[in-house]
């Protein structure tokens, strides 16, 4: 039996408070709509992924040749979100702004660009290039996708376990 001084504390389970329930049901109904412009704009698609990334398509017939540029406009439209989401948040013209199911936003700090960003940026481009999924659309495409989504999704995740465990 073990001393009073080594008694491992016991935290009582509390029920899921309403703020939590609705934080988690907005982050569903945002990774479902985001999950559905992914589907929708064929950011699921590797070939279409691969068609925007091959800029030397251009030169294969009248432009835009071979090279497909419609996925410029689903990222276009993506960083205009991005930035009027920066753009509310504090630190921008509206200071006092706060989440709605939050105490506070969570904003990046490192403000430099260093060798690992640099790195994962090269290592996160190639996979793209190659496989023709990043993150998103790989785990949306899990539901739409065909046999190489099975095996994309495991090495992407073996592949950040090894970026945490060696980065850690």
């Amino acid at each position: 039996m073990r001393p009073d001084n080594f008694a491992i504390p016991v935290q009582p389970r509390r029920a899921p408070t309403a703020q939590l329930a609705a934080s988690l049901l907005l982050a569903l109904a945002a990774g479902l709509l985001f999950a559905l412009g992914l589907v929708l704009s064929g950011m699921t698609q590797p070939a279409k992924v691969i068609g925007f990334l091959n800029l030397a398509g251009m030169s294969q017939g009248g432009f835009p040749g071979a090279w497909d540029p419609s996925l410029a406009f689903v990222m276009g439209g993506a960083v205009m979100i991005t930035l009027l989401g920066f753009w509310l948040t504090p630190g921008g013209p509206h200071p006092q702004r706060q989440p709605w199911l939050h105490a506070h936003f969570e904003l990046p700090t490192q403000k430099s660009v260093d060798a690992p960003l640099l790195q994962g940026a090269a290592i996160f481009g190639i996979g793209w290039g190659l496989a023709g999924y990043c993150p998103g659309p790989a785990l949306a495409s899990l539901l739409v996708g065909g046999q190489d989504i099975w095996l994309f999704v495991p090495a992407m995740l073996a592949g950040m376990w090894l970026a945490r465990k060696t980065m850690a």
